[in-house]
């Protein structure tokens, strides 16, 4: 064999008697596992060395019956007694491995001096007492060897200064008996060995899947982490959401309930912004809703010695939690501190400006005795705060109670409402703006109440999303359109609205579905519109609804486009069929520029995105002709007909047909 292969050998096999020092994390497993056993070993060791000396007590000399086993037995029950105070402690890296490699060099001393020991007895022994000596050094090496397997260079140390001597001792007495146990010692201790690879090689492949998977696990804790802080963070402003808000809510209501303190909720509405993203752009209304929310967070964390927690809500509302048991005084006071900072001048491109903000503050338990009520009682005194006092702060009050309480009897009234005899319902024709043919209807619902009489959607329907009914209301109102819409001609379609509850429902759309799938109509004739506030509401679920939706073969229009601050960060994200307009910017269209410049921006826009656009025209026809010039592709209001009950829809499709026909054959001649 070669120099050099010889060497290669000599140190492979010298390291299997060292303790590795490039595996920390091996090594740190193998003390802790160590540290268990080694108080076992110990007594092995002292257990059966008693047995011997008491065997050899009469026959043997006293200093090896009495003095090296005594000084054997206390050395070791002091080393039993370090390891055990070794437990609790904290070490480090480099620590540990040395404690490792000195307790890997003490045991050739001691295995040493127990072999020693035993072999200056076995001369003073009868043949019994000669066997319990082989006996003895047989179970005490074995036994020492399995306690030391963690710690694969101890092992292989004890057995090679126990065994080599041990084998040579007694196959040289000559004694066939003793021959025997030598050989058959040696073939064990060769087995014993053998398991000693295999479980250290078992160990160490198990410390570095273990080490792989906590780092999978922190790998996979850390994503958790960041979904977690993503979903509960506002992209836009960094600020916590509406989902951490209403959490933060929930904790410190709670709170407060149990310590019987006061604790506020408060929404900031900035007035004035939507003119800043019609005349400057979304760009610059970004900028602005960034620069607010770090003005109002800078309060919030000055503001002392209340707690503010501070969230964006969505579009550019803003809301509050107040712990700390505020008073009026203190909500007034931050209210004021609030909109000192957000009616600062904006250093804009294109000059400056500076929104000013209304505020709406409740407090429990003044106002509500739930988070969910103590929110709505906040929201209705920035109702009012928009309505009456813009610009301020208002503080939910009994009067505001009051006018709640006239809110409350529609609410009332609708729970016990049957929607199938007391919901009327009526559509409005969407014409084709170049043919001026009907393309479809939009149906609209209409309450008549016995008690209130005739009661408009603006009030009924929030009334509805309020008190949780406008999910059974939406289902109700779909079977009756569509088996209505079922008897139209097959070019004719149906546009249905949808809430943002009822796309964005933790059940799904799945009741629609069935629906649409009972009513026998073609799904490709069903148009269904959403607001950006229902987009807005949960993006996720109502992305995943309106793909489902469309997956059906169901049409998606976006109503009342223009009027949310999300438009643009959402519109782009879904698959829609079709944009509508919203109605505010169309009743001036012939008297206001920017009205004009709007809407001629959004057919512009939507024509680029290959979206269908659609408006509402008012009465005059100059408002349909312009929106027709500027790309409407559909128009639909009162110039061409009032919404119209279901069975008046034939005879208004066979007028049109007379009137369009009239009018071709008058351009013909």
């Amino acid at each position: 064999m070669p120099i050099a292969d010889l060497k290669s050998h000599l140190a492979a096999a010298m390291r299997l008697f060292r303790v590795p020092a490039d595996n920390p994390d091996l090594a740190r497993a193998q003390f802790d596992a160590f540290s268990k056993l080694i108080p076992l070993l110990y007594f092995i060791l002292i257990s059966n060395t008693i047995a011997v000396a008491y065997t050899y007590l009469n026959v043997a000399p006293d200093w090896l019956t009495m003095i090296v086993p005594s000084v054997l037995t206390v050395l070791a029950g002091l080393r039993t007694f370090w390891w055990l105070r070794q437990r609790h402690l904290v070490r480090s890296d480099a620590d540990i491995l040395r404690n490792l490699r000195a307790t890997n060099w003490l045991t050739l001393p001691i295995g040493a001096g127990f072999t020693a020991w035993s072999f200056a007895l076995y001369a003073y022994g009868d043949p019994f007492a000669k066997s319990q000596v082989a006996f003895y050094m047989a179970v005490t090496v074995i036994g020492c060897s399995f306690s030391l397997m963690h710690l694969r260079s101890a092992a292989l140390i004890v057995t090679l200064i126990v065994d080599v001597p041990y084998v040579l001792f007694f196959f040289a007495t000559g004694e066939p008996t003793l021959k025997a146990i030598a050989v058959n010692n040696l073939l064990v201790s060769g087995a014993m060995v053998t398991v000693l690879f295999i479980y250290y090689r078992d160990f160490a492949d198990l410390v570095a899947s273990r080490k792989s998977l906590l780092a999978q696990q922190g790998a996979t804790q850390a994503l958790s982490d960041e979904n977690f802080r993503l979903a509960n963070l506002d992209s836009l402003t960094e600020l916590p959401n509406r989902r951490r808000f209403f959490a933060e809510l929930s904790s410190a209501f709670n709170d407060a309930e149990r310590r019987n303190v006061r604790v506020a909720v408060g929404i900031i509405d900035l007035d004035g912004f939507k003119p800043i993203n019609d005349n400057y752009g979304h760009s610059v209304g970004d900028r602005v809703l960034i620069e607010a929310g770090r003005r109002i967070r800078e309060v919030c964390e000055g503001f002392g010695p209340q707690r503010v927690e501070f969230a964006r809500l969505g579009g550019d509302e803003f809301g509050l939690v107040v712990c700390g048991d505020p008073d009026d005084a203190d909500l007034l006071r931050l209210g004021q501190r609030i909109g000192d900072q957000v009616k600062l001048p904006y250093q804009l491109d294109t000059g400056h400006t500076g929104p000013s903000c209304s505020i709406g503050f409740a407090s429990f338990p003044d106002s509500a005795t739930t988070p969910e009520a103590l929110y709505e009682c906040a929201d209705y005194s920035l109702y009012h705060a928009k309505r009456h006092l813009r610009g301020r702060t208002v503080i939910f009050s009994s009067e505001l109670e009051a006018e709640i309480r006239s809110r409350g009897v529609i609410e009332n009234l609708l729970r016990t409402a049957d929607f199938s005899t007391e919901m009327d319902l009526v559509f409005q024709p969407i014409v084709d703006a170049m043919s001026e043919h009907t393309a479809g209807f939009e149906v609209l619902a209409r309450w008549r109440s016995a008690r209130l009489g005739l009661v408009s959607p603006a009030d009924f329907i929030p009334a509805a999303e309020r008190i949780g009914l406008i999910r059974p209301l939406t289902r109700a109102l779909l079977v009756r359109a569509l088996a209505i819409a079922k008897t139209w001609p097959d070019h004719i379609r149906l546009s249905f609205n949808l809430s943002a509850h009822d796309v964005c429902a933790a059940e799904g759309i799945l009741p629609l579905i069935s629906i649409i799938e009972k009513s026998g109509l073609a799904p490709h004739r069903i148009d269904f519109e959403i607001t950006e506030t229902a987009v807005t509401f949960d993006f996720v679920r109502a992305q995943q609804s309106i793909a489902t939706l469309k997956a059906m073969g169901c049409g998606i229009s976006l109503d009342d486009f223009g009027t949310g601050y999300s438009s643009l960060s959402h519109v782009h994200r879904l698959p829609l069929d079709k944009i509508k307009i919203d109605r505010s910017f169309v009743s001036d269209i012939n008297e206001n520029p920017v009205s004009h410049k709007i809407i001629k921006s959004l057919t512009g826009l939507c024509d680029d995105m290959r979206s269908p656009v659609s408006s509402r025209a008012s009465r005059p026809a100059p408002s349909s002709t312009a929106c027709a010039g500027l790309g409407c592709d559909f128009i639909q209001g009162y110039y061409f007909a009032k919404p119209m009950p279901g069975d008046a829809i034939g005879d208004y499709l066979v007028k049109e047909q007379l009137r369009l026909e009239g009018t071709k054959a008058k351009v013909i001649a």
